[in-house]
Protein backbone atom coordinates (compact mmCIF):
# COMPACT_ATOMS: atom_id res chain seq x y z
CA UNK A 1 0.00 0.00 0.00
CA UNK A 2 1.32 3.42 -0.90
CA UNK A 3 1.51 6.20 1.62
CA UNK A 4 -0.71 9.18 1.00
CA UNK A 5 0.87 12.48 0.13
CA UNK A 6 0.29 15.66 2.11
CA UNK A 7 -2.45 16.88 -0.24
CA UNK A 8 -4.41 13.62 -0.03
CA UNK A 9 -4.04 13.53 3.76
CA UNK A 10 -5.30 17.12 3.99
CA UNK A 11 -8.33 16.26 1.83
CA UNK A 12 -9.14 13.26 4.04
CA UNK A 13 -8.75 15.37 7.19
CA UNK A 14 -11.04 18.06 5.78
CA UNK A 15 -13.63 15.47 4.77
CA UNK A 16 -13.51 13.86 8.21
CA UNK A 17 -13.76 17.24 9.93
CA UNK A 18 -16.89 18.07 7.91
CA UNK A 19 -18.45 14.67 8.61
CA UNK A 20 -17.69 14.91 12.33
CA UNK A 21 -19.15 18.43 12.58
CA UNK A 22 -22.29 17.36 10.70
CA UNK A 23 -22.79 14.25 12.81
CA UNK A 24 -22.35 16.16 16.06
CA UNK A 25 -24.80 18.92 15.02
CA UNK A 26 -27.38 16.50 13.61
CA UNK A 27 -27.32 14.32 16.72
CA UNK A 28 -27.59 17.35 19.01
CA UNK A 29 -30.40 19.20 17.21
CA UNK A 30 -31.81 17.01 14.45
CA UNK A 31 -31.14 16.82 10.73
CA UNK A 32 -33.85 19.26 9.66
CA UNK A 33 -32.80 21.86 12.24
CA UNK A 34 -29.22 22.22 10.96
CA UNK A 35 -28.28 23.99 7.74
CA UNK A 36 -25.38 23.18 5.44
CA UNK A 37 -23.83 26.59 6.09
CA UNK A 38 -23.80 25.90 9.83
CA UNK A 39 -22.03 22.58 9.22
CA UNK A 40 -19.47 24.31 7.00
CA UNK A 41 -18.90 27.05 9.58
CA UNK A 42 -18.49 24.50 12.38
CA UNK A 43 -15.96 22.57 10.29
CA UNK A 44 -14.25 25.87 9.35
CA UNK A 45 -14.67 25.37 5.61
CA UNK A 46 -16.68 27.12 2.91
CA UNK A 47 -19.98 25.72 1.67
CA UNK A 48 -18.27 25.17 -1.68
CA UNK A 49 -15.61 23.04 -0.01
CA UNK A 50 -18.29 21.08 1.84
CA UNK A 51 -20.02 20.26 -1.45
CA UNK A 52 -16.70 19.22 -3.04
CA UNK A 53 -16.57 16.44 -0.45
CA UNK A 54 -20.28 15.65 -0.09
CA UNK A 55 -22.82 15.91 -2.93
CA UNK A 56 -25.79 16.61 -0.63
CA UNK A 57 -26.77 17.33 2.94
CA UNK A 58 -27.90 13.70 3.35
CA UNK A 59 -24.49 12.44 2.22
CA UNK A 60 -22.99 14.12 5.30
CA UNK A 61 -24.70 11.49 7.45
CA UNK A 62 -23.57 8.53 5.35
CA UNK A 63 -19.91 9.39 4.94
CA UNK A 64 -18.68 5.77 4.82
CA UNK A 65 -20.42 4.89 1.54
CA UNK A 66 -17.27 4.04 -0.47
CA UNK A 67 -15.68 2.10 2.37
CA UNK A 68 -18.84 0.01 2.78
CA UNK A 69 -18.90 -0.93 -0.89
CA UNK A 70 -15.22 -1.87 -0.85
CA UNK A 71 -15.81 -4.01 2.26
CA UNK A 72 -18.70 -5.89 0.61
CA UNK A 73 -16.62 -6.68 -2.46
CA UNK A 74 -13.69 -7.73 -0.25
CA UNK A 75 -15.95 -10.12 1.70
CA UNK A 76 -16.93 -11.90 -1.52
CA UNK A 77 -13.38 -12.08 -2.85
CA UNK A 78 -11.74 -13.22 0.39
CA UNK A 79 -14.31 -15.46 2.00
CA UNK A 80 -11.83 -18.11 3.18
CA UNK A 81 -13.70 -21.20 2.01
CA UNK A 82 -17.15 -20.00 3.07
CA UNK A 83 -19.99 -19.73 0.60
CA UNK A 84 -20.82 -16.25 -0.63
CA UNK A 85 -24.08 -16.03 1.37
CA UNK A 86 -22.37 -17.21 4.56
CA UNK A 87 -19.46 -14.79 4.10
CA UNK A 88 -21.94 -11.94 3.69
CA UNK A 89 -23.86 -13.19 6.73
CA UNK A 90 -20.71 -13.12 8.84
CA UNK A 91 -19.93 -9.62 7.58
CA UNK A 92 -23.38 -8.31 8.54
CA UNK A 93 -23.27 -9.97 11.97
CA UNK A 94 -19.86 -8.42 12.67
CA UNK A 95 -21.14 -5.03 11.50
CA UNK A 96 -24.22 -5.32 13.70
CA UNK A 97 -22.03 -6.13 16.70
CA UNK A 98 -19.71 -3.23 15.93
CA UNK A 99 -22.56 -0.78 15.54
CA UNK A 100 -24.32 -1.97 18.67
CA UNK A 101 -21.12 -1.44 20.65
CA UNK A 102 -20.80 2.21 19.56
CA UNK A 103 -22.18 4.53 22.25
CA UNK A 104 -23.98 6.76 19.71
CA UNK A 105 -25.44 3.99 17.54
CA UNK A 106 -28.96 4.03 18.95
CA UNK A 107 -29.12 7.84 18.74
CA UNK A 108 -27.79 7.78 15.17
CA UNK A 109 -30.20 5.00 14.20
CA UNK A 110 -33.13 6.94 15.64
CA UNK A 111 -32.03 10.08 13.72
CA UNK A 112 -32.06 8.15 10.45
CA UNK A 113 -35.32 6.31 11.11
CA UNK A 114 -37.18 9.43 12.25
CA UNK A 115 -36.00 11.62 9.35
CA UNK A 116 -37.73 10.62 6.09
CA UNK A 117 -35.07 12.22 3.88
CA UNK A 118 -32.30 10.30 5.66
CA UNK A 119 -34.22 7.04 5.71
CA UNK A 120 -34.84 7.23 1.95
CA UNK A 121 -31.33 8.41 1.12
CA UNK A 122 -29.79 5.71 3.29
CA UNK A 123 -31.75 2.99 1.54
CA UNK A 124 -30.88 4.33 -1.93
CA UNK A 125 -27.23 4.67 -0.95
CA UNK A 126 -27.07 1.14 0.41
CA UNK A 127 -28.73 -0.49 -2.60
CA UNK A 128 -26.36 1.37 -4.95
CA UNK A 129 -23.80 -1.22 -3.87
CA UNK A 130 -25.79 -3.90 -5.70
CA UNK A 131 -23.90 -3.50 -9.00
CA UNK A 132 -20.43 -3.77 -7.47
CA UNK A 133 -21.48 -6.66 -5.24
CA UNK A 134 -23.18 -8.52 -8.10
CA UNK A 135 -20.11 -8.09 -10.31
CA UNK A 136 -17.84 -9.43 -7.56
CA UNK A 137 -20.15 -12.44 -7.10
CA UNK A 138 -20.23 -13.08 -10.86
CA UNK A 139 -16.45 -12.88 -11.05
CA UNK A 140 -16.08 -15.35 -8.18
CA UNK A 141 -18.42 -17.95 -9.70
CA UNK A 142 -17.37 -17.45 -13.32
CA UNK A 143 -20.72 -16.05 -14.44
CA UNK A 144 -21.27 -13.22 -16.91
CA UNK A 145 -20.99 -9.76 -15.34
CA UNK A 146 -24.72 -9.10 -15.82
CA UNK A 147 -25.91 -12.50 -14.52
CA UNK A 148 -29.38 -12.12 -13.05
CA UNK A 149 -28.78 -14.73 -10.33
CA UNK A 150 -25.74 -12.82 -9.06
CA UNK A 151 -27.71 -9.55 -9.17
CA UNK A 152 -30.54 -11.20 -7.22
CA UNK A 153 -28.21 -12.58 -4.55
CA UNK A 154 -26.59 -9.15 -4.20
CA UNK A 155 -29.99 -7.42 -3.88
CA UNK A 156 -31.38 -9.94 -1.41
CA UNK A 157 -28.23 -9.77 0.72
CA UNK A 158 -28.29 -5.97 0.79
CA UNK A 159 -31.99 -5.87 1.66
CA UNK A 160 -31.40 -8.48 4.39
CA UNK A 161 -29.38 -5.95 6.37
CA UNK A 162 -32.47 -3.94 7.30
CA UNK A 163 -34.39 -7.07 8.27
CA UNK A 164 -31.49 -8.17 10.48
CA UNK A 165 -30.87 -4.76 12.08
CA UNK A 166 -34.57 -4.42 12.94
CA UNK A 167 -34.49 -7.52 15.16
CA UNK A 168 -33.47 -7.70 18.80
CA UNK A 169 -31.50 -10.92 18.18
CA UNK A 170 -29.60 -9.83 15.09
CA UNK A 171 -27.42 -12.92 14.95
CA UNK A 172 -30.39 -15.28 14.95
CA UNK A 173 -32.10 -13.15 12.30
CA UNK A 174 -28.94 -13.28 10.17
CA UNK A 175 -28.80 -17.06 10.55
CA UNK A 176 -32.39 -17.43 9.38
CA UNK A 177 -32.27 -14.92 6.50
CA UNK A 178 -28.91 -16.00 5.15
CA UNK A 179 -29.84 -19.65 5.71
CA UNK A 180 -32.61 -19.13 3.16
CA UNK A 181 -30.21 -17.44 0.76
CA UNK A 182 -27.60 -20.17 1.30
CA UNK A 183 -30.00 -23.00 0.48
CA UNK A 184 -31.22 -21.28 -2.67
CA UNK A 185 -27.72 -20.31 -3.79
CA UNK A 186 -26.32 -23.77 -3.11
CA UNK A 187 -29.14 -25.39 -5.11
CA UNK A 188 -28.53 -22.96 -7.98
CA UNK A 189 -24.79 -23.64 -8.00
CA UNK A 190 -25.40 -27.40 -8.19
CA UNK A 191 -27.73 -27.15 -11.19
Amino acid sequence: MTELGRRERKKLQTRQSIADAATRLFLERGFDEVGVKEVADTADVSVTTLFKHFPSKEALVFDEDQAQEAALVEVVRNREGRSIPMALRDHFVAAARGHADHPQFEVFQRLVIETPALRDYGHRMWTRHQTALAQAIAEEVGAPEDDVRCAALARFALEARDVIFDRADRERAADEVFGLLERGWAAEQQS
